[in-house]
């Protein structure tokens, strides 16, 4: 099975159409880029672009176009924070972790929630 891996550009607007569940590309460009920095072209190129490589589908209203992901939203990110494991912190998971624990300020909750899952997971 080929993976699949989407560029910068491709994340954000596959992270607009999992949000919004489906969006124009009209609604997509003016989320990502409301100071007009980029051109609609651009973001309706990316889009085919998109469609072709089979991240997203699209159906027709009228003489509008309707793009949905099709891609998980979790396979994704699994696919991407494992390349990313394996290339910056040579394949150790708990490098990756001390390292964020250590750049972020931790409110008292997040702590809890992640000794509860520590714990979770020692039960198993």
């Amino acid at each position: 099975m080929k993976k699949i891996r989407p560029t910068e550009k491709e994340l954000e607007i596959l992270q607009v159409l999992w949000e919004k569940e489906g969006s124009t590309v009209r609604e997509v460009h003016e989320i990502l880029y409301p100071n007009e920095e980029t051109g609609y072209t651009t973001t309706l190129k990316l889009m085919q672009i998109m469609f072709d490589k089979g991240l997203i589908s699209r159906t027709k209203a009228g003489k509008t176009h309707h793009y949905t992901a099709i891609v998980d939203k979790e396979n994704i990110q699994s696919e991407l924070l494992n390349r990313f494991v394996s290339n910056v912190f040579s394949g150790s998971t708990s490098s990756l972790i001390l390292q964020l624990l250590g750049n972020t300020k931790n409110t008292p909750e997040e702590i809890k929630e992640i000794r509860d899952y520590l714990d979770k997971i020692d039960k198993k």
